[in-house]
């Protein structure tokens, strides 16, 4: 139950994190393309390849600077969503070639790190994007996600649900 928690908030952080900019909320994505955008709203109904496919058209036949950079975050989150952290991790890191300040990167990267239980690589993300932004709700639930994982909290009241014998 917990791994199957932990992954539907890795889906919802990655997902959100990648179409939302901080700088822009009201930005609609993709609105002059119209692959990109369709693209997006299937990753976020969780038609994951499809979501893929789409983002890939898009990404081909993106306008500027900006379209690019929202393919590359919503084929890290599509990716992910897949299981294909290698492929993933390939789009964040194309991403952060281009614009290293983007703190929703790390985040995503940490995410996947912490997944695949490469902890050391998750801090230093986690560390990078909470440079840029400690603030962000993403950013602290990635952390906690992080120390859930790596110094997980030891219960404090054990349930004993053994059947009593009546007798």
């Amino acid at each position: 139950m917990r791994n199957l928690t932990m992954r539907l908030v890795l889906i919802a952080i990655v997902l959100l994190a990648s179409t939302c900019w901080a700088d822009e909320p009201t930005w609609s994505i993709g609105s002059a393309n119209p692959d990109l955008s369709e693209g997006a709203r299937m990753l976020l109904g969780g038609r994951d390849e499809e979501g893929i496919r789409l983002t890939l058209k898009g990404l081909k036949a993106a306008n500027d600077k900006k379209e690019e950079e929202i393919a590359l975050s919503n084929l890290c989150a599509g990716y992910t969503n897949l299981g294909d952290y290698d492929t993933a991790l390939k789009y964040c890191d194309l991403l952060l070639q281009r614009n290293d300040k983007l703190w929703r990167v790390y985040n995503s990267k940490a995410l996947i790190y912490i997944r695949t239980k490469q902890y050391e690589k998750a801090e230093q993300e986690l560390i990078k994007g909470e440079a840029l932004n400690a603030g962000a709700r993403s950013m602290k639930i990635a952390r906690a996600l992080y120390l859930d994982a790596t110094n997980p909290v030891a219960p404090e009241i054990e349930v004993d649900d053994r059947k009593r014998n009546n007798q």
